[in-house]
């Protein structure tokens, strides 16, 4: 039988109805067995702050639990099955797809107490980490040894691991290093029965599937993980830094696929636009000049000798596409201070807007200058302010639409720009996101780049795993009515 003749796979529309207050207690006193009464959160003053992530979706849990260990985890996970409660695995909150949403209520699993690094063993270059681990403490704890935990998304002083995990994240050295699949080794995960099992493991490459790289940007879908082996990396011997100024965001644009066709491949190119440069530098005071309409940051780093050279080529190529300067960092402080600008790129931006939507597309470099004049267009259309500041090097743009969401009407313009500029990204020939997952935003905007038969075939692996529908329900597929609703907004 083929794909397209297999039955229907169930919707999670009438899969979960609303918890009685009975059932509920009854829930309640069985978690605080697991995990005591402390950990178990259910009063609505204190489930207020677990009903967002950093998206602008919105849903109330209605039991949220602090576990201790893997053991607490899978009873949790039992638990929930008994009742047939929808589970929702949760970081620190800084998803900005709704990942962490809890659409359908239920209980909401929260690793803040599993925090911890487990073990590092430099020899074999790896570490296993708790899945609450802030992903900061990793280098933190290694950079005094020489060595680095690469990830390191924008959000990395407060995002933990195990959310990068399930999201699959980038980070602005993805160019040269990739993303967070490129890094994990091997997992523990709680499965839908409630059952502990370890995956991958502390080789780079272990027989038969791999179910480490499926389970990793499952965005809490297939599992549940409980501990993260990584790869730790020496760090490099020579690092250099720059900051490229452009009149133009074409001349900034242009000059991003120019360097890497000339065979130089930086660890970072970051772009920022003259909006952000501006919340920027009034938040971080980091030296970037405001009246510029783009700037480049840029990174290389490997032996001193070959760093020096891609210098070189690198700021011919940025005067080439009429750079008004290039300016290398002096030292490690100025080095720190401009990374820090870009790192609170989205934090600066609060300074002149009281709300942003920002959306996470995929373009060939070489598609850069279209696209963003596509963006720009778009917004200006819905009457909406946006600024970028992006992953430049792989493509991978965060256009931040500004907005207030007490103005009548301005949340609905705001998201079908946002369908807009994705479309437009899936018409270059990109896809729909780069590192902040699908979760709830764009549920809709999976047709664009999967055909009906793709997504079947996804949803399959879904129920194998998850044939309950337990975990994370209502997140990554396209839900009955929603492109629809994208359409009509």
């Amino acid at each position: 039988m083929s794909i397209v003749e297999q039955p229907a796979i169930t919707t999670t529309e009438s899969l979960y109805t609303k918890l009685s207050e009975k059932t509920k207690a009854q829930i309640v006193h069985e978690l605080q067995e697991v995990s005591g009464k402390a950990h178990v959160l259910y009063t609505h003053y204190d489930l207020t702050l677990y009903e967002y992530d950093a998206s602008i979706e919105r849903a109330r849990p209605d039991i949220v639990v602090l576990p201790a260990n893997n053991k607490e985890v899978a009873s949790i996970v039992k638990i929930a099955n008994r009742y047939h409660v929808p589970v929702v695995p949760r970081g620190a909150g800084t998803g900005l797809s709704g990942g962490a949403v809890p659409i359908y209520g239920g209980i909401v699993i929260t690793f803040t107490r599993m925090n911890q690094i487990l073990s590092i063993d430099f020899e074999n270059l790896r570490a296993t980490v708790e899945p609450g681990l802030v992903n900061i403490h990793l280098s933190q704890a290694l950079n005094p040894y020489g060595y680095a935990y690469v990830p390191d998304p924008s959000s990395q002083r407060s995002c933990t691991i195990g959310g990068n995990v399930g999201e699959n994240a980038g980070g602005p050295h993805t160019l040269v290093y990739g993303v967070t699949t490129n890094h994990v080794l091997g997992l523990e995960i709680v499965t839908s029965e409630g059952e502990i099992l370890e995956v991958g493991g502390e080789t780079y490459d272990t027989p038969g599937f791999d179910l480490t790289g499926l389970l990793i940007g499952s965005e809490g879908t297939l599992c549940i993980i409980t501990k993260i082996i990584v790869r730790i990396v020496p760090m490099a011997e020579y690092v250099k830094t720059m900051v490229a100024v452009f009149d133009t965001m074409e001349d900034a644009s242009n000059t991003v696929s120019d360097i890497i066709a000339s065979g130089v491949i930086p660890t970072a190119i970051e772009m920022m636009d003259q909006m952000i440069l501006q919340a920027v530098e009034a938040d971080t005071h980091a030296g970037y000049p405001m009246d510029a309409a783009a700037v480049l940051l840029m990174e290389t780093e490997g032996m001193r000798e070959s760093v020096k050279a891609q210098l070189e080529e690198i700021v011919t190529t940025c005067k080439k596409n009429r750079a008004r300067v290039v300016r290398i960092a002096a030292n490690e402080t100025e080095r720190q201070l401009l990374w820090a600008g870009r790192k609170n790129a989205f934090g600066a931006v609060g300074r002149i807007s009281p709300e942003f939507y920002v959306q996470d597309g995929v373009v060939p470099r070489s598609q850069l200058p279209y696209v963003l004049r596509g963006i720009s267009e778009i917004c200006q259309r819905y009457n909406l302010k946006v600024g970028n500041v992006f992953h430049a090097g792989d493509g991978n743009l965060h256009p931040l639409i500004l907005f207030d969401a007490q103005i009548p009407g301005e949340i609905e313009r705001v998201r079908l720009a946002g369908h807009e500029i994705l479309e437009l990204c899936a018409a270059v020939g990109g896809t729909i996101t780069g590192e902040h997952g699908v979760g709830l935003e764009k549920q809709a905007e999976m047709a664009l780049i999967f055909n009906e038969i793709d997504l079947r075939a996804m949803q399959y692996v879904r129920i194998a795993w998850n044939p309950d529908q337990l975990f994370n329900p209502g997140k990554l597929f396209p839900l009955p009515g929603r492109c629809a609703d994208v359409k009509q907004l």
